[in-house]
């Protein structure tokens, strides 16, 4: 699954910290590394357990200790593994979610392995109705400006809704 990630990733990220300053272009590249690496490992569980983005946020908060805008930059990587996390159900599995503190398992398997056809393709065609909405409703569709802002700096900018008032009107 590419799609149903982005798009739950992007949307976790509008509303829950509703920064465009945040470089979503990390925050997809975060939700997709666990499949990626996954992959590339021949199927550690290093990779969907907690571990990852866990290790993965010390890692940065270490590595830019005196540089804020770097930071604040980086941390959406490990932001977006978790909530490839959250989205893909690792949590579910808690030998896979809590490894090596669950045990290790040879039988772990990813949690879309456990999902029949239908269901992947359903969320598959979710993630894809997802990307429709981020793209129109960040203005990327109608506005070249919104669009090279978001490849350049990753910033996606939505309409003000009422968790980004800043004049405390109701």
């Amino acid at each position: 699954m590419l799609l149903w990630f982005v798009a739950t990733s992007l949307l976790a990220m509008r509303w829950s910290f509703g920064d465009p300053a945040i470089d979503h272009r990390l925050i997809v590249a975060g939700a997709l590394l666990p499949d990626v690496t996954y992959a590339a490992s021949g199927g550690a569980p290093l990779t969907h357990s907690l571990i990852l983005p866990s290790a993965g946020l010390v890692v940065v908060m270490l590595a830019t200790i005196g540089h804020r805008r770097a930071r604040r930059r980086w941390l959406a990587l490990p932001i977006g593994v978790f909530w490839h996390q959250l989205f893909d159900g690792a949590w579910l599995q808690p030998n896979l979610f809590w490894w090596p503190l669950g045990g290790v398992s040879a039988t772990t398997t990813l949690p879309l392995a456990n999902r029949p056809l239908w269901l992947i393709v359903a969320m598959e065609l979710a993630g894809l109705a997802g990307c429709w909405w981020v793209w129109r409703s960040a203005g990327l569709a109608q506005d070249p400006v919104r669009r090279a802002d978001f490849w350049r700096a990753g910033r996606l900018r939505y309409p003000a809704g009422p968790q980004q008032r800043r004049d405390g009107g109701d």
